[in-house]
């Protein structure tokens, strides 16, 4: 392995292309004027670039960290281990993206996952069999033998909801790839204005097209609590909590809480490999698919600089901005300036708060960042061996590849870890959701060994109203590892290493405001034309020449590239009337 530059604890990033892990830095020099400049190396702000470039502008990228990805990042925790730090899945990359931007060619790959979840029961198996679990995949005859050794009536009703979720899914995809409605053009402008912001009414008359007589079930499934829907689906718990959690995951609700329905829907509409809703691994971590696009980025001219943090965005004379000056006073003047970062981080730490009205900064503080999301990434010399599905001599299994879902078997457990983190303590049982990537990948770690996430809720951001303390942290770590080690006994002793991340580190080391892993809520008030703010949809800001382009903005986290893709298309189209 080549060497890497070693960060704050022993830590060091690296950059991923196919199977080559080394260290990457830019060795172009930083001119002092651009087209355009985009704050933040995270996949939005790596595709904008890309798109930005191609369309005739001069781009340069500007990362704050020493490693490019943002969340989409691979980082050697500990020596010989690899691990997607933060964000650590990938399905909702766009497909025309992957295919403009060949991120193929440029060493991206996929492992596929089948089968996809995996939950085990805490209980003591019947006759010395083992506890009983629901294992869910492409194979829909398994799955209804699975499902069956709960509930036949749920077996059989389980292809008629995979369908159903698929088609609602579906017909979602125009709104994906496409910037919100025009409002504003298509209610007050002049006639030929008018003629030309109705083009954006097209991606919702295709939406609503495709939906048809579903528009009423589309309707009650992102405003309902799931629950309504799942129960009114199926009576067996495992397999109800197991679809619950796809409408909680990163979000602070309950599978009881009105709009958590939409929350499972973003996470079954993503697409890997043209297989619909699948989820897989990314070879050498989720890093690699951000030095994949970057790599596309540099082939059409893009300059990628780590270690250039922006400490302002330069606003003139006239309102618009002209540029922005690094933290050790470099100033880099441009065209226009597309910020990766949060609304709040652009808005509130970026921009000169002159430059905006009162107005516009209350509403700007009134965007919702609660996030319910610890992240523990764990190092250990030993795959972990589930009493629900043993397996010989350390062997990985079918479920190994999964997300394996542990305090998931009932909602009742569910709606409990919520209730504590929304009264401010870390939950007694938390909702772990374990995944094994080195089980596909085996450049991520050791002969033997592995690297394990733990995406866990709920915590919330303040323990009763104080910060967390390393003493929390390592307390909530080992709750968390008491409870994988009822599921897996002798996880804990397989452990060489664990590295936790409670929603201020989320915040401190990525830039995720509050630690939300979407850049801001993914409820029904901050989606579509609300997403960020209602008048503040359409990737553009107060600021003339100042743009939204990550995950904060439409269609929102998770969806990789399309904020991005948007926000170069909003550029362009400004640029070319000027």
């Amino acid at each position: 392995m080549a060497a890497a530059v070693w960060t704050d604890r022993g830590r060091r990033a690296v950059a991923v292309v196919g199977t080559v892990t080394r260290s990457r830095s830019s060795h172009t020099a930083l001119k002092s004027q651009y087209d355009a400049l985009v704050i933040g190396g995270g996949h939005n702000g790596l595709v904008a670039a890309a798109y930005l470039q191609k369309g005739g502008l001069k781009t340069a990228v500007l990362e704050r960290r020493h490693v490019l990805g943002g969340a989409a990042v691979t980082e050697e925790i500990f020596p010989g281990f690899l691990f997607s730090r933060c964000s650590y899945l990938l399905s909702l990359l766009r497909p025309h993206i992957c295919a403009d931007l060949e991120l193929k060619k440029h060493g991206l790959k996929v492992y596929l996952r089948d089968p996809h979840a995996f939950t085990p029961l805490l209980e003591e198996g019947v006759n010395g069999a083992p506890p009983r679990s629901l294992t869910l995949g492409s194979d829909m005859a398994m799955n209804q033998m699975e499902i069956g050794k709960f509930s036949q009536k749920d077996a059989k009703a389980f292809p008629d909801f995979v369908a159903h979720l698929e088609k609602l899914a579906g017909a979602i995809q125009p709104l994906l790839d496409a910037s919100p409605v025009d409002i504003p053009g298509v209610t007050t402008e002049s006639l030929r204005k008018r003629l030309a912001a109705a083009k954006t009414l097209m991606p919702i008359v295709k939406c609503g097209l495709k939906l048809g007589r579903n528009i009423p079930d589309f309707y009650e499934i992102i405003t309902a609590p799931i629950m309504k829907i799942l129960n009114r689906w199926f009576e067996s718990e495992p397999l109800r909590a197991t679809l619950a959690t796809d409408a909680v995951i990163g979000a602070m609700t309950s599978p009881s809480n009105p709009g958590s329905g939409y929350v499972l829907l973003h996470h079954v509409m993503g697409e890997l490999e043209k297989e619909k809703g699948a989820w897989g691994y990314v070879e050498g971590g989720m890093g690699g698919v951000s030095q994949a696009i970057a790599s596309s980025a540099r082939s059409y001219g893009v300059d990628i600089f780590t270690e250039k943090d922006v400490g302002q965005v330069l606003v003139g004379s006239d309102g618009a901005a002209k540029g922005v000056v690094l933290k050790d006073g470099t100033e880099i003047h441009s065209k226009v300036v597309l910020s990766n970062a949060t609304p709040h981080v652009t808005f509130k730490n970026l921009t000169p708060q002159a430059a905006l009205s009162p107005e516009f900064i209350k509403t700007v503080d009134q965007i919702d960042y609660t996030s319910p999301v610890t992240k523990i990434n764990v190092a250990v010399d030993k795959l972990p061996n589930f009493l629900a599905s043993p397996t010989p001599d350390d062997k990985p299994g079918p479920h190994h590849q999964c997300s394996i879902h542990l305090n998931c078997e009932s909602v009742e457990l569910l709606e409990t870890a919520y209730k504590e983190a929304i009264n401010r303590r870390p939950s007694a049982r938390p909702m772990l959701e374990m995944t094994i990537p080195s089980v596909l990948d085996p450049t991520l770690a050791p002969p033997g060994c592995h690297t394990v996430s733990l995406f866990t809720q709920f915590t919330p951001y303040h323990i009763e109203g104080r910060e967390w303390t390393d003493q929390d942290r390592e307390a909530y770590a080992d709750t968390a590892f008491d409870w994988v080690e009822q599921y897996a006994p002798g996880f804990k002793k397989s452990v060489v290493g664990r590295d936790i991340l409670a929603p201020p580190d989320l915040e401190r080391i990525f830039g995720l405001t509050g630690g939300n892993i979407f850049h801001g809520s993914m409820s029904l008030d901050q989606l579509y034309l609300a997403r960020p703010l209602p008048f503040l949809s359409d990737y553009r800001s107060p600021i003339k020449g100042l743009y939204l382009c990550g995950s904060g903005s439409h269609p929102g986290g998770g969806v990789m590239g399309s904020p991005g893709w948007n926000a170069a298309l909003a550029v362009m189209a400004d640029l070319k009337r000027r």
